[in-house]
């Protein structure tokens, strides 16, 4: 997982809500116009997947030192738009999937089936997304679940910034992640071979990825990454992450990449 995911999401969150002055509507930023059909959106729902589309144009141009494959990055797309349909601004709308809202909103949008150049190993945005298919299906109420901890992955990258030259002894999102991510794995179980095992499995390699970073390039002195004291936590417990994401790793018994 690369920090400018995180900070690729950010931009269209705030593009998002920004400038919308009217509860429970969306803004029809400019950047979303070039991804809608006669550059023009009337509803919630339209504007969505035209931010949606324009995600994958900014995650398409991401330069990225962990050379993430398309795939993952199609996972992350679904995710957002997950958990962005799981909000009440959508409650009125009769969607229970992803692929609900594709057959209405984006299948037939140009940019969504156009070719793309320098696309690698997809030659459109619809043909990136088909390689997460397994995941049209799911509930949307649980994928959102798994956005959360996702999310609260991206706040950890955000607490080791570029412009945060101190080492921190502990992180306050560490927690909240560990927390999360203990949840979907009661919650939703580790049979192998599952769609959520996938993404259970997905989550534990990205937090993998970002203690190697946090351990190597940020805090070389700090043995493993500690999670600051919560609420639920009481206040002279530390825990580390390192231990349990270890045993959660072996208990997922598979990983995919």
């Amino acid at each position: 997982m690369s920090s400018n995911v995180c900070d690729v999401i950010n931009v269209i969150d705030n593009y998002l809500y920004n400038g919308s002055n009217t509860p429970g509507k969306y803004n029809f930023n400019a950047m979303f116009k070039a991804n809608c059909p006669n550059q023009n959106s009337d509803s919630n729902e339209q504007i969505l997947s035209c931010a949606f589309i324009t995600l994958l144009t900014l995650f398409k141009n991401i330069v990225d030192k962990e050379h993430l494959k398309n795939d993952k990055l199609a996972e992350y797309a679904i995710l957002w738009l997950s958990h962005k349909l799981n909000q009440k601004i959508h409650k009125n709308i009769n969607i229970n999937n992803l692929n609900d809202f594709f057959v209405q909103y984006i299948n037939e949008n140009d940019k969504y089936n156009e070719d793309i150049n320098d696309a690698g190993d997809y030659k459109s945005y619809k043909e990136l997304i088909n390689k997460k298919n397994d995941f049209m299906n799911m509930d949307i109420k649980d994928m959102s679940n798994f956005y959360d901890a996702f999310k609260s992955l991206c706040n950890m990258y955000s607490e080791l910034n570029e412009k945060n030259s101190q080492c921190k002894k502990c992180l306050e999102n560490a927690g909240e992640f560990f927390e999360k991510f203990g949840k979907l794995n009661n919650v939703y179980g580790i049979t192998e071979g599952t769609s959520y095992s996938q993404l259970l499995s997905s989550l534990s390699n990205d937090y993998a990825i970002f203690e190697s970073k946090y351990s190597s390039v940020r805090c070389r002195n700090v043995l493993s990454l500690i999670a600051c004291p919560r609420s639920s936590v009481t206040k002279n417990t530390l825990i580390t992450i390192t231990i349990i994401f270890v045993a959660a790793s072996i208990l997922l018994g598979v990983s995919y990449k």
